[in-house]
């Protein structure tokens, strides 16, 4: 009787310790995407360009993709729950900072600072929350902490476009820090002092995944497939004030329902890539190039736009869970001491999709213009059409 009852009680505190990671993982997820609503303020109140603007999701992009797989590896010597909480100080002054900026030079040095949290966050809460559940549950684990990262989108993006159009975009940064205040209340209460520290990654292991073929495959599919979207989406909140002309009061309610089809993608394309994560993507990174091409005669047109912007939000990120299986699954097999890094560096890989894209997006706009971002994103993502196809290829050949 008592056994069970202890079970029982593990099993609570296992699920209670999830969701203070969810919760942080919706705040950190929150601060990366935010200024896509906001750009076209920002922009106007520190009168400087569009692209310019664009940057503080770039910046934010390369300060993730710098940071996780170094941060990662400098601190796995540090108890997880003190760098848990260390990580979410950081987060609070980056984004106090950033609502606090009287430049735009200071606002990008405050993301740049408050995305070095983001990285290292999302590596290591994927090997905590495997360790809060029983074996079975593991990918649902992952999976339930990378839910915050999507709430992020569905809620928190629209929410916090809505509070900056309302009360100032200095207001949306104070409402993600006090989220960052409530995430380090619940990872205090609610996580477990004594976790397991993964085995510090040895040098060679780096060195033996950032030389090997088939991975450096695997990230560059995360890099191109993601990033696709990036060129386009970074720009989102324009293209449907300027190109598709809808009210900009209207434009929190449009990301509102991009978001839920985003967390429609994301659901099915975690249940597609289970089996087989490679050829998963290969069918999903067509539908979505297609979809990206198609978008650039659509968006001029109200209804039609609409109509793009949500295929988009369902085929965008479909391909997430499938990208971080797929890496994790060859790292399993190429340099199973290393899976840790190798999840952190396909974090990395995510944001160097984000940065390459948000970049080429800028200089679409300023040299053919905005309407032109949609066809040239799908461009990135056929990019990783063809990656994915030979990553199978070699598969096929090493199997046979």
């Amino acid at each position: 009787m008592n056994h069970s009852h202890t079970a029982d009680d593990k099993a609570r505190k296992g699920r209670l310790a999830l969701w203070a990671l969810a919760i942080s993982a919706f705040g950190i997820g929150t601060t990366e995407f935010v200024p896509v609503g906001l750009l076209a303020t920002i922009a106007k109140d520190f009168d400087i360009g569009i692209t310019l603007a664009g940057l503080l999701i770039s910046g934010y992009a390369i300060g993730v993709a710098v940071g996780a797989p170094i941060l990662t590896a400098l601190t796995n010597r540090v108890s997880r729950k003190t760098l848990l909480m260390v990580l979410m100080v950081v987060f609070i002054v980056g984004n106090i900072v950033a609502a606090m900026s009287t430049s735009f030079e200071l606002l990008m040095v405050a993301r740049f600072i408050t995305a070095f949290s983001h990285g290292v966050f999302f590596s290591i809460g994927a090997t905590i929350a495997v360790q809060l559940v029983p074996a079975h549950k593991k990918a649902s684990a992952i999976a339930l902490m990378f839910t915050g990262l999507t709430v992020a989108t569905v809620t928190g993006v629209p929410l916090g476009t809505f509070i900056g159009q309302a009360f100032g975009w200095r207001a949306t940064f104070w409402g993600v820090a006090a989220l960052g205040v409530i995430a380090i209340v619940a990872i205090a209460l609610l996580i477990p002092k004594n976790l397991k520290q993964s085995p510090p990654a040895k040098f060679s292991d780096m060195f033996r995944l950032v030389t090997n073929s088939r991975l450096l495959l695997g990230f560059a599919i995360t890099a191109f497939g993601y990033g696709g979207t990036f060129v386009a989406f970074t720009y989102l909140t324009p293209i449907l004030e300027d190109v598709t002309k809808i009210d900009s009061k209207l434009v929190s309610i449009v990301l509102l329902v991009y978001g839920i089809a985003v967390a429609i993608g994301n659901a099915v394309g975690g249940r597609l890539a289970n089996h087989n994560p490679a050829r998963a993507l290969f069918w999903m990174f067509i539908m979505h190039a297609i979809i990206m091409i198609v978008m650039t005669f659509m968006i001029p047109f109200k209804v039609a736009g609409l109509i793009a912007v949500i295929l988009m939000g369902l085929v965008a990120f479909m391909n997430v869970p499938g990208l971080q299986l797929n890496v994790v699954q060859l790292a399993e097999k190429y340099v199973p001491a290393a899976v840790d890094v190798a999840s952190a560096l396909n974090i990395a890989a995510f944001n160097v999709g984000i940065a390459m894209g948000s970049i080429i997006g800028g200089l679409v706009i300023n040299t053919i213009g905005i309407v032109h971002t949609p066809w040239i994103g799908g461009i990135m993502v056929i990019g990783a059409v063809l990656l994915t196809g030979l990553s199978l290829r070699l598969e096929r050949h090493t199997n046979a």
